[in-house]
């Protein structure tokens, strides 16, 4: 079977043009964004959180699911990376961009939670985890990438991968399932 994608979002041509001339190499890989799509599409009127904004190729894929009734909070440390992304997909009305550290964005939010957070940076991933739980509706979805090796990684990287998928399997609030495929995904479901 080929698992190619066969639709993509309008904007990734040209983000990712944007993203060579930018240096960044960072951005989800076309199946993981094909599985942001359809998690998108799983929830009408959601409330969907990205955290990792990078140029924005995640948050096409997201906005390609999502229904004229969702949203999506997507949130960036580099504001010269994130502009790309405000560039090509800022006149989409259902996307807030947030420019600051996620951490710190995720201790100080306090709003409804949301229905999907794909966390594609340390921030609601190797740091402020539970922050980033806490916020995923019962009967929401948290997603996470990159979990196989990447060129690039610092050496300490593959243990705090390791760290990460033991914690979330220990959790009893959370069904979670790890998926060999792309670049390496775990999608857990909050059951309470």
């Amino acid at each position: 079977m080929d698992d190619t994608p066969s639709r993509i979002p309008t904007a990734l041509p040209s983000l990712r043009s944007k993203a060579r001339g930018a240096g960044f190499t960072m951005s989800s890989e076309d199946r993981t964004g094909s599985l942001l799509t359809a998690l998108a599409a799983a929830r009408p009127a959601g409330r969907i959180l990205e955290l990792g904004t990078g140029v924005g190729e995640g948050t096409a894929w997201l906005l390609s699911g999502m229904d004229s009734a969702s949203c999506l909070t997507t949130v960036e440390l580099d504001p010269a990376v994130q502009a790309i992304a405000r560039e090509q997909l800022g006149e989409d009305p259902r996307v807030t961009f947030v420019s600051g550290d996620g951490g710190a964005w995720l201790e100080d939010f306090d709003g409804a939670p949301f229905d999907l957070v794909f966390a594609d940076t340390w921030p609601g991933k190797f740091t402020h985890l539970d922050r980033a739980l806490e916020l995923v509706a019962p009967g929401g979805t948290y997603l996470i990438d990159d979990l196989f090796p990447q060129p690039g990684w610092p050496d300490a990287h593959e243990t705090s991968v390791r760290h990460l998928l033991a914690e979330l399997d220990e959790r009893e609030d959370f069904r979670c399932v790890r998926m060999a495929w792309a670049s390496g995904l775990l999608m857990a479901v909050r059951t309470a």
